[in-house]
């Protein structure tokens, strides 16, 4: 069995070939139905966003695996041919395909590094899987480890702390100044679009009041309602900046709206008190003069931006910290894939020895004559002490030796010792009711049994 992962992202298709291939979440159930009835196809994950569309696949052979998946995908929209498709998918197997949802997981393959959609698009793919049977033992384990590596990511590096838009990098630095924006007032002068979405982000940040001027009364009165704020006149705002910790300014005006001296007067009235302000203005609606101003705080687009490409440069330095944590975590994956392999014939053994036990025991027990329960009972636990103590040094050796380059000399030597080859043992991925269940060793422990993974929980 191969893991292989095929699709494309807004790193190798256009828009207009991503949306041909999306697939809505109502019909999500139907294409994994499809998916796994191509042959060879043994589980499936279906991950559509609107960045992405990505089939997680458990294949029998690798290249037919990667011609099925990719016939689904053309199939998914008559409209786009395999030669159209092609020239925009990436195929990937093994450690890298591991890696790589790892890294989707983690938002390291996202469009804006950090951003936390993309587990939440996973976990609901995931759970599509689980309700339509179409996703099994390898990739139940692959799934919620990329899940469980996502939060590691995010707890363990500081990708997701720090801004990398404007509207948001003024919520940061007004965070800097005011440590509280719980009983912070607003004043939105102007109705731009980026000065709207800093207000939306201070106000999910505890802000209390808005004021809103904008030249026309109405669009005011219309955003005052959307922010559950207060409208006030164009021509009476500069009288309400002393009631204002931040300002947010942008507007379409060509020269200053927001002189030195009415900024000066506003803090003389707030007794000194911070007020921090914010032109996302070109041309800039606030006199620069203001950052000369005790106590008044002025940031213009430049600052910003800034701001933003600061926060990007350490984003990327905390993503080199989670691609070497997302490498430790591949490795623990390809440890647990190689015990999967060793697995059936470890069934195969002791179901070997267990029917010789039973054989023997039969014999024995008709030429003894008649035994009580208790002397029955003492006979079959010789007889089991026996089989354990001599299996118990060929199974460790098996389960140890199962991640090492010689592994599939051991499993071909055993088989070949204890004439394994005519008792086919159950396929772990075939038989879940026996692949999830840790083959008992005494004396071995294994580590992904012993640090069991938390419950997958859906995103509120």
């Amino acid at each position: 069995m191969d893991i292989i992962v095929v699709g494309l992202s807004h790193k190798t298709a256009p828009v207009e070939v991503r949306e041909k291939l999306a697939v809505p979440d109502s019909r999500l159930g139907e294409a994994l139905c499809r998916l796994c009835a191509y042959p060879g196809v043994k589980e499936g994950v279906l991950l559509s966003t609107c960045n992405r569309v990505e089939v997680y696949a458990v294949v029998d052979q690798v290249e037919a695996g990667y011609a099925r998946v990719q016939e689904f995908l053309a199939d998914t929209h008559l409209s786009l041919s395999s030669e159209q498709l092609t020239p925009h998918l990436y195929w990937y197997t093994g450690d890298r395909a591991i890696g790589h949802l790892f890294r989707v997981a983690a938002s390291l393959d996202s469009m804006v590094v950090g951003e936390a959609q993309i587990l939440g698009q996973l976990k609901d793919a995931y759970e599509v899987a689980l309700a339509h049977k179409a996703s099994g033992v390898i990739l139940n384990k692959l799934v919620k480890k990329a899940i469980s590596v996502a939060k590691r990511v995010r707890t363990e590096t500081r990708i997701a702390e720090m801004a990398v838009s404007v509207s948001y990098a003024a919520v940061e630095l007004a965070k800097k100044i005011f440590s509280n924006l719980g009983e912070k007032t607003v004043l939105l002068v102007g109705a731009g679009e980026m000065a709207k979405l800093a207000a939306q982000h201070l106000i999910r940040n505890g802000v209390r009041r808005v004021m809103i001027t904008t030249r026309d009364s109405h669009s005011a009165i219309e955003l005052a309602k959307r922010f559950n704020g207060v409208p006030v006149p164009f021509d009476e705002f500069q009288r309400e900046l002393s009631e204002a910790d931040i300002v947010l300014c942008s507007t379409g005006a060509a020269h200053y709206i927001i002189r030195s001296e009415e900024v000066q007067r506003a803090v003389r009235q707030r007794m000194n008190r911070p007020i921090f302000l914010i032109d996302i203005s070109v041309p800039r609606n606030i006199d620069p003069a203001v950052k000369d101003i005790d106590n008044a705080f002025l940031f213009d687009i430049d600052d910003l931006e800034m701001r933003v490409e600061q926060n990007r440069e350490e984003r990327r330095r905390e993503a080199g910290k989670a691609e070497r944590l997302i490498e430790q975590e591949v490795d623990v994956i390809l440890q647990w894939l190689k015990s999967l392999e060793v697995t059936p014939t470890i069934l195969a053994l002791r179901r070997r020895a267990e029917e010789i036990k039973h054989a023997e025991l039969e014999k024995s027990m008709s030429r003894l004559g008649h035994l009580s329960p208790e002397e029955r009972t003492a006979v079959e636990g010789l007889a089991s002490a026996i089989v354990n103590k001599l299996l118990h040094g060929s199974l460790v050796t098996l389960k140890t030796e199962a991640d090492s380059a010689g592994g599939s000399l051991f499993v071909e030597a055993a088989r070949r010792f204890f004439n394994l080859d005519d008792a086919p043992a159950a396929d772990p991925v075939t038989d879940p009711d026996r692949s999830v269940k840790p083959v008992p060793v005494a004396g071995y422990s294994d580590p992904e049994q012993e640090s069991p993974e938390p419950a997958q929980q859906k995103d509120s």
